[in-house]
């Protein structure tokens, strides 16, 4: 099995709306290895947008974290 972090979008709910892009131009979603791949991740990505709200370059409603959540996907 494969772990994606999905956002919570008003028109199409739970998405995977994060992306690799490749060196050739290519661009595919980013799927984990396991679920606490993906939570490390979306901690991160947590505690990087906490950094720009409080350095005043995001507004503080962005941060919201039951738009986020780590999903379980097909096969790896």
């Amino acid at each position: 099995m494969r772990y994606e972090v999905q956002t919570y979008t008003l028109c199409d709910g739970w998405l995977n709306t994060w992306h690799i892009e490749h060196h050739d131009g290519t661009v595919e979603y980013e799927t984990f290895a396991t679920s606490a791949e993906a939570q490390a991740a979306l901690d991160e990505y947590l505690d990087d947008l906490w950094d720009e709200i409080t350095a005043g370059q995001t507004h503080p409603e962005a941060f919201d974290t039951d738009r986020y959540r780590v999903a379980k996907v097909g096969a790896p």
